[in-house]
């Protein structure tokens, strides 16, 4: 099997799991770095520990190269779309890292040239390749918990470094776009598209929300609670809660420990997991889809209704009052 040759929009740190990931995709290899500069590139693809990879002194350059199939867009989120649209106009495959955006719009846009070029384009929301999120859907289809009625998300961690990008309004930073679309996802997953939300938050850096939380309301009086931030300690949970007990996940969007604590009751019952590389199961889901075997897992409609929903949210927040996405 050709393996997906896959050349790295930037030099950000998430590109060192997204490489360790490729290294244990048996059908994926990454071939190339771009970067502002020539020697910036070289020094990233060293960091990496490549050897005899392309270096490029330019995201151009990369996407001119004939050598790559498919391209990793990891630059902050205010440059994911225009990215991505350049990138599928030149005939690669696209994996835009989460969030693709925070308008519906842009996201329905990039995915229009997808279709027009014909080719696969998907947000990079590694934890729902896990085996951990299929257990937990065989967990709720099986009805160990009754029915579903309620679902609460978290995710946050304390951000201390000035001039970050995810503290730049104008780079489309945030809480909520950063580790809440995570939230916002969780939610999703199980509920489907809420009719109904709710937010609010409290603003740092350069005007970015550095706290959100939100409440969600979704068909058949089912509702859903998220919160995030860069202010507070490090949390990251997912509970799912009905009738007749709860799905509890400590590691939800990770999966370093991946584990289900099942809980009636006094009851609690740990459902293990086998482990996995997310970063390797989203590529070998892109690979895939390249292909021609299957669809990727998260296509258009999953990535316009996530992008609906965070665009809702921060409307309702500036506008305090709940808004229907």
């Amino acid at each position: 099997m050709t393996p997906l040759r896959v050349g790295l929009l930037s030099t950000a740190r998430i590109n060192h799991k997204l490489v360790e990931g490729a290294r244990q995709a048996a059908d994926v290899e990454v071939v190339a770095v771009g970067s502002r500069s020539r020697e910036r590139a070289a020094a990233h693809a060293s960091e990496l520990g490549f050897e005899g990879v392309r270096v490029h002194a330019s995201y151009d350059d990369v996407l001119a190269d004939p050598d790559v199939d498919a391209v990793y867009v990891a630059l902050p989120n205010g440059d994911h779309v225009a990215w991505s649209i350049r990138a599928l106009e030149a005939g690669k495959h696209v994996l835009c890292e989460k969030p693709l955006s925070r308008r519906a719009a842009d996201v329905a846009r990039a995915f229009d040239v997808a279709e027009r070029e014909g080719r696969v384009l998907a947000e990079a929301f590694m934890w729902r390749h896990h085996p951990q999120v299929t257990r937990l859907q065989e967990l709720i289809a099986d009805g160990v918990i009754g029915e579903v009625r309620s679902v609460r998300a978290a995710f946050s961690f304390s951000l201390g470094r000035t001039g970050d990008v995810r503290l730049s309004a104008a780079l489309d930073g945030g809480a909520l776009m950063d580790v809440g679309c995570y939230c916002v996802s969780g939610t999703r997953l199980v509920l489907g598209e809420p009719e109904l939300v709710g937010g609010t938050q409290v603003l740092g850096g350069d005007g970015v929300d550095v706290r959100f939380a939100a409440w969600l309301r979704f068909p058949g009086d089912r509702t859903a609670t998220i919160d995030c931030a860069f202010d507070l300690p490090a949390r990251d949970e997912l509970e799912i809660i009905g009738s007749a007990g709860t799905l509890f996940l400590d590691d939800p969007w990770h999966a370093r420990r991946p584990v289900i604590d099942v809980r009636r009751g006094e009851d609690v019952d740990h459902v293990e997991v086998p482990s996995a590389d997310p970063y390797a199961c989203e590529l070998t889901d892109l690979a895939a889809a390249v292909r021609g075997e299957r669809a990727p897992l998260l296509g258009r409609a999953d990535a316009e209704g996530q992008a609906r929903v965070i665009e809702a949210l921060y409307r309702s927040a500036a506008e305090g009052r709940a808004v229907a996405p």
